[in-house]
């Protein structure tokens, strides 16, 4: 039997719990599980109530002296706003992800307060730096989108409610503000307008400009799509790519856009501006492209021409010749590639250019060279392929030259990257230039890629506008005495630009699009320009119709340059003949020594020479959108018609505290007058002078 040892008493007693509750039934374990359930619905419903409704709309995400930046959720909108809240300064709406509903957006860079950094559902990262601005009274934020992964698109899109802009591009019918423009979404490059008649036109700088006195620059060298919608918004598009390209842009602020341009669009170059020659402001330009067959015949057409415009008095000129003309006169198949020999700049024949050389003219030359001339040819025996743009092939080293078309021929084109192929190039334009005694030499196009028009990826070095950057520094190494067609990032070189050919007619394509492309072009720096000429080019033929040839004579008096194609004895009458006589004079005598006297503003500060209204009403919203007057310097108001058979129109003054006498009456009024149905006979331009 086994011992059985008594069982130890536990030193702990044992204690018996009583709750005083029975124990559940059914129906109360129902009970408390669906009160469970509650709770647990309730709280999840707080939590989206708090994320979703609770949460504001609106969270400063970075803060400067007198601005900062805001994250507007429900729009997905960055917003730019005074400290106080009082003002909108510009709108960003992120176009990146429009499906998503972000909550609170949380600053990854939190300790540094300059800062701003967050990754966008893994598709992207945002960082903003607030920046020191060019003065102690603009600020400036840096916005850089990068991509975390390949075929992402980013987009921002700057509101125009409340704000007029102005800058980027010009396009083929220019408008003031580009709040009324519509263009699609493409490369933010120069195109050719001829092959392209809806892409961006001859001057384009990254720059835009708000009437709330904030501007916006694009980063020069990262790729970027722009698209225009009228009244609506203006987008930035970076492109859809394996190379995931990021989107980069600074916004900057200032007191009002007057001074926003003064501290940053007046310095888009830190280079040192150089003037051209002025000497031709006081030529005016007549365009003679008459069509001929041989170099005699077109000796003899341009000294009849010369012989004509003396006769009827029209002053001292310049005769402009197209690119067939010169080639005609220089035999240019005929000049030699560079050779080891003394002779690579020896011309096969010449010629008794005697008729011709006691004349003012100026010679056109482009990049392109047609594949059936000689010149062409040569280069190919001498293995100067590289001289023009080439593909290299997959499999060796073998070069072969791009294939274009130029004014309806096959053509190659110069390649600019080429030290070797522009050293050749220049030394053939100037020993044409010598050669034929010409004044001043034209160059052509530079505008579109090669690569990208047909779809081909360019080299690094030739992406973009590129091409048209070299381009212009080549030329401009020929010295003052040069005109281009095309320019970006180079308004400070001493170059004229030659304005994109307009149509006959009073559209924005035409007449109503002068004033505007002015006021584009002057903003980005280029002020020394030749507008087309009088009636427009772009049809190629006479103008007949004498009220457009007079308006349209009566606006580019006020210009750099005065630029004619048709001669006033062929499209009209002997009065407007006289007329375009005094015209001329007046231009000489009043505008010239105005153009001069800004020109120095230019080259100090960077100011334009033709100025919008609001130069002088930076706080005035009905300076904003006018686009049919314009100022020289600060002293002169030009404000021409441009309605067809208008002989009145109404003309605002700006500038409060400023006083302007009409130059036709002698009557003065105060800045900030508007004076309505102020008559304009068809031989009178409204033209009004500061007096205080």
């Amino acid at each position: 039997m086994p011992h059985a040892r008594p069982r130890n008493q536990s030193p702990i007693p044992e204690v018996t719990w009583d709750s005083g509750l029975k124990e559940m039934n059914e129906t109360w374990k129902g009970a408390i599980a669906c009160l469970g359930v509650a709770v647990f619905f309730v709280m999840t419903i707080g939590i989206i109530y708090w994320q979703v409704v609770d949460q504001p709309n609106k969270n400063w995400i970075l803060r400067g002296r007198t601005s900062g930046l805001i994250w507007e959720r429900r729009s997905h909108s960055l917003v730019l706003q005074t400290l106080s809240e009082e003002k909108t300064l510009v709108e960003i709406n992120v176009g990146n992800f429009p499906d998503m509903e972000q909550p609170f957006v949380k600053n990854l860079c939190w300790l540094n307060k300059t800062e701003f950094c967050y990754t966008w559902d893994a598709t992207a990262d945002l960082e903003i730096s607030l920046e020191p601005g060019p003065s102690a009274g603009t600020e400036c934020y840096r916005i850089n989108w990068t991509p975390l992964h390949c075929k992402v698109t980013l987009k921002d899109c700057f509101s125009m409610t409340n704000v007029s802009w102005y800058g980027g591009a010009s396009i083929r019918a220019q408008r003031w503000p580009l709040n009324n423009m519509n263009t699609k979404s493409q490369p933010f490059v120069i195109s050719n307008l001829t092959k392209n008649p809806t892409g961006y036109g001859s001057v384009l700088e990254k720059y835009f400009l708000g009437s709330t006195g904030v501007t916006v620059t694009v980063a020069p060298d990262v790729p970027v799509s722009l698209s225009v919608e009228s009244n609506r918004h203006f987008c930035l598009e970076s492109p859809s790519s394996i190379a995931m390209v990021p989107l980069q842009y600074m916004v900057c602020v200032s007191q009002n856009i007057t001074s926003a341009h003064q501290e940053v669009g007046s310095q888009l170059s830190e280079q040192e501006r150089r003037l051209p020659d002025t000497d031709i402001l006081g030529l005016p330009i007549w365009r003679h492209y008459k069509a001929s067959d041989s170099a005699a015949k077109m000796e003899r057409g341009l000294r009849s021409f010369f012989n004509r415009l003396k006769r009827h008095h029209l002053g001292e000129g310049l005769i402009a010749l197209n690119e067939h003309s010169t080639m005609l006169l220089s035999n240019a198949d005929h000049m030699h590639l560079p050779m080891a020999s003394r002779k690579m700049h020896a011309l096969r024949h010449t010629r008794d250019l005697s008729l011709i050389k006691p004349l003012k003219f100026s010679i056109t030359l482009s990049p392109y060279t047609s594949i059936n001339s000689q010149l062409f040819l040569m280069s190919l025996q001498e293995g100067k392929e590289n001289y023009w743009l080439s593909l290299q092939s997959k499999f060796d080293s073998h070069l072969t030259p791009l294939l274009t078309k130029w004014k309806g021929q096959f053509s190659v084109r110069l390649n600019v990257t080429n030290d070797a192929a522009r050293t050749w190039y220049m030394d053939r334009v100037s020993l044409l230039w010598q050669r034929l005694g010409a004044q001043y030499v034209t160059f052509e196009g530079a505008e579109g890629n090669a690569f990208a028009e047909q779809a081909i990826q360019p080299p690094r070095e030739l992406e973009g506008d590129k091409y048209i950057g070299m381009f212009a520094l080549m030329a401009a190494t020929l010295g003052n005495s040069t005109i281009i067609s095309a320019v970006t990032r180079s308004n400070h070189l001493p170059l004229f630009i030659q304005m994109t050919p307009l149509q006959s007619d009073w559209s924005y394509a035409g007449l109503k699009g002068i004033i505007p492309s002015v006021l584009h072009y002057s903003l980005l720096g280029y002020n020394f320009f030749i507008p087309d000429a009088v009636g427009g080019t772009l049809a190629n033929e006479f103008l007949t119709e004498e009220e457009l040839y007079i308006r349209w004579l009566q606006i580019v008096t006020f210009l750099p340059v005065m630029s004619f194609s048709t001669p006033p004895w062929v499209c009209c009458d002997d009065w407007v003949l006289n007329l375009t006589r005094e015209y001329i004079q007046r231009h000489q005598d009043f505008v010239v020594p105005l153009i001069v006297k800004f020109s120095k503003e230019w080259l100090s500060w960077g100011y334009p020479i033709f100025r919008p209204l609001w130069w002088l009403s930076p706080n005035d919203p009905v300076t904003f959108t006018i686009d049919d007057e314009f100022l020289i310097g600060d002293e002169v108001l030009i404000a021409p018609v441009t309605e067809q058979g208008q002989v009145q129109r109404d003309i605002y003054l700006p500038g409060e505290g400023h006083t302007w006498m009409d130059t036709n009456t002698a009557q003065v009024f105060d800045g900030g007058t508007l004076i309505r149905n102020y008559s304009v006979r068809l031989v009178e331009v409204p033209v009004f002078v500061k007096a205080s």
